[in-house]
């Protein structure tokens, strides 16, 4: 088995184990524990495209990676500010 079919198999791994932990992982109500565990497929999704293309791969993570932080941590803080 090489490296890049390797990364493919971690990959699924990390993206089918990350998101049932995300789902009824540890029952929190702090939204900030919730988006960290959101990162474990993430990483997962990654690898799973470096399998296929790296450049594909490496801008297509960086460039959703970044929108769907802005976004989370703004609805985080917007969440808190309306419980207040």
């Amino acid at each position: 088995m090489d490296l890049v079919t390797l990364a493919m198999y971690v990959g699924y791994f990390l993206l089918i184990l990350g998101t049932v932990g995300a789902v009824i992982g540890p029952l929190t109500k702090d939204p900030f524990k919730r988006f960290l565990n959101i990162e474990v497929p993430s990483v997962g999704v990654c690898l799973i495209f470096l399998a296929y293309n790296q450049t594909l791969a490496l801008m297509t993570f960086l460039g959703v990676n970044a929108i769907l932080t802005l976004v989370l941590v703004r609805a985080i803080i917007k969440n808190e500010e309306l419980e207040e």
